[in-house]
């Protein structure tokens, strides 16, 4: 029995064994560059002066906390597009990200053609994120705030996509933000939505 069970458990273990190891080594990989910028903090200063924004009940007050956020807006895009540009420089064998819906250990590795560039998605989405920082399209204050928070989540959802799987990163996108993917896709500037699908392959 003992022997049996053995040999049942033994895949398995394997499996999450090797699952690990790829996830951790694709976690470490992105948390060095992003350590190297204040991104993260800059992205919570952007996205709780926008909530206070959209609550305020004067709109003078309202215009204030628009224009006070423009220089973290711009911060957060000079930041995001040097981090794009530092990981770039990875090999390319270290950069590839599954389509699978599920995590599977060196799934780029052994379905190579089941798989996109990070680098390539990371740059769409500095040049999303500072199309919209720059307000290229004269968005109104509220619409471009709609936007960028779109822009910053559909970003997230990609890192978290390359760290574990799709499927983890559409579940935790509707976990934390009561947000679906294809929602992201259509709220997402139109330029950013269409290198998305080209870079990811996926369809809206």
């Amino acid at each position: 029995m003992e022997i049996f069970l053995a040999l049942v458990l033994a895949p398995v273990l394997g499996f999450q064994f090797l699952k690990v190891q790829d996830q951790r080594r694709r976690i470490l990989l992105l948390a060095r560059f992003l350590n190297q910028h204040q991104i993260e903090k800059l992205m919570q200063t952007v996205t709780e002066g926008y909530l206070r924004a959209l609550d305020a009940s004067e709109p003078i007050r309202r215009e204030q906390i628009w224009a006070s956020l423009q220089g973290a807006e711009q911060d957060l895009s000079r930041q995001f597009k040097r981090f794009a540009e530092d990981f770039s420089k990875v090999w390319n064998d270290q950069t590839l990200v599954s389509t699978l819906d599920w995590s599977f250990p060196y799934a780029d590795k052994l379905l190579p053609r089941r798989t996109f560039d990070m680098r390539a998605l990371l740059t769409v989405h500095a040049e999303g994120i500072g199309a919209v920082a720059d307000n290229r399209e004269q968005r109104s204050p509220r619409d471009k705030a709609f936007t960028l928070m779109a822009e910053l989540l559909l970003m997230q959802h990609s890192c978290h996509w390359f760290c574990r799987s799709r499927g983890v990163a559409d579940a935790r996108m509707v976990t934390r933000h009561q947000t679906r993917h294809a929602q992201l896709l259509d709220a997402v500037s139109p330029a950013t939505r269409t290198g998305y699908l080209q870079v990811t392959g996926i369809r809206a």
